[in-house]
């Protein structure tokens, strides 16, 4: 009996020694993706890097030059929440992505609809926020326009912004319609305002807005989105740390109310309109 049991302990510790370099070569792996996460370079600079472009009512500038927006109040209280300053990277839509994989910055927060294609260059977060894709017309060019099909006719101009995800949408949706793209969605705009272009499309709720501040030269020809979209943070690829924590404080957010009042407060009133840049 007790060579039995000095047997089966010979035989446990031979096999707690064949565990113990695997074991502790993956808590040695945990640890290295740990410190290598941008969560920990974020905590050591004291600041926070977002990359982000201005997109009525993400981000914009208010009379005095500073950003406003619901983007940027998301990225406030997300730097407030980890102890660190609150840095934004101002950057062209069309280049935003090559920007974040190259350092530039930690994330994009700027109104990013999550698609398969930029999925396969970087991480998404879960959704922060949910828009869609809807189009102002001008009145008397897009006079008795109601449905898409109304507008992918060749000689109807459709003016979109470079590179978002309503561009990708316009083509797919209306590839007969001539595409002119611009770099600002203000840009976009003043083509439609200018009778240059039918319609301006754009998220939700700037077509909204454009055609109450402008009722007598533009209308909403489709009284709701026609494409629906998710948005989350963008992050580098390889970075679990920081997917997990993301995830989480976007979904404490949710949870405490704090992201819809947000959202609602830019998305769904024009309180803020006076302070932003016409």
């Amino acid at each position: 009996m007790q060579k039995r049991r000095l047997t089966a302990l010979v035989s446990f510790l031979l096999l707690l020694s064949l565990l113990l370099p695997p074991l502790a070569q993956a808590q040695k792996f945990n640890q290295d993706l740990a410190t290598g996460s941008v969560l920990e370079t974020i905590k050591k600079r004291g600041t926070l890097k977002i990359g982000m472009s201005t997109f009525v009512p993400w981000a914009m500038r208010d009379k005095n030059g500073e950003l406003i927006g619901y983007e940027i109040d998301v990225a406030k209280r997300l730097a407030e929440d980890m102890g660190v300053k609150a840095e934004f990277v101002p950057t062209a839509w069309d280049g935003i992505i090559p920007a974040l994989l190259t350092g530039k910055f930690d994330l994009i927060i700027g109104g990013m609809t999550i698609t398969p294609e930029r999925n396969l260059t970087v991480n998404f977060t879960a959704p922060y926020a949910n828009s869609g894709v809807q189009m102002v017309a001008h009145k008397t060019l897009a006079a008795g326009f109601k449905t898409l099909a109304d507008f992918d006719q060749p000689q109807v101009v459709l003016a979109v912004r470079r590179g978002a995800t309503p561009a990708a949408a316009t083509k797919r949706l209306m590839p007969k319609a001539t595409l002119r793209q611009f770099d600002e969605d203000a840009l976009a705009l003043q083509e439609v305002l200018n009778g240059k272009a039918h319609a301006f499309v754009t998220s939700t709720p700037t077509p909204a807005f454009e055609a109450l501040k402008h009722p007598d030269t533009l209308f909403l020809p489709l009284p709701e989105p026609f494409v629906q979209g998710a948005e989350g943070f963008a992050l580098r690829k390889g970075d679990p740390d920081a997917l997990n924590f993301f995830n989480n404080w976007i979904l404490l957010r949710q949870q405490d109310g704090w992201l819809k009042e947000r959202h609602d407060y830019w998305f769904k009133t024009r309180d803020w309109a006076g302070q932003a840049v016409e």
